[in-house]
Formats: structure tokens, sequence, C-alpha cells
């Protein structure tokens, strides 16, 4: 893991086309800017765990009218 300390308005550069922006610095929190490419996925960390625990707990009937959504959006 790298660890860096970034200051408001500061960047880190991930490869050619993701970057990172601290936009704001506070008590216990900091508010970040994320500029990546739209076919890569960003999402917060807790938000992946509820999805995956949904994902346990879904029924076969569930997946086939999630898998029809799906390719309807496609």
């Amino acid at each position: 893991m790298l660890v860096l300390t970034r200051k408001r308005n500061e960047v880190i550069q991930i490869g050619d086309n993701i970057v990172i922006k601290i936009l704001k610095t506070g008590k216990g929190a900091i508010k970040i800017g994320i500029e990546a490419p739209g076919d890569i996925r960003v999402i917060r960390g807790e938000l992946l765990e509820t999805e995956k625990q949904a994902e346990v707990v879904e029924t076969p009937a569930s997946a086939q009218k999630k898998q029809g959504l799906n390719a309807q959006c496609a």
C-alpha cells in the first residue's frame, strides 16, 4: 500500500487517466474528487460490501430478473 500526505488542491495521478484531487480537509474527514473514464467503476467501499451481501441472499428468481434488467440497459 502506498501512503501519501496531500494538502488541499493537491492531486494523485493513477496511470494515465485517473486523477484524485483533495477538495476539502476538515476534522476527521476529507472531501476528494475522482476523475476517471466512464468504463471504470468507482464505488465507496461500504456500498461494495452491501452489494456483495445482497448477492449472497439473492434468490434464483431475482437473479434472473436482474439479468433481464441488465440486458435491457446494455
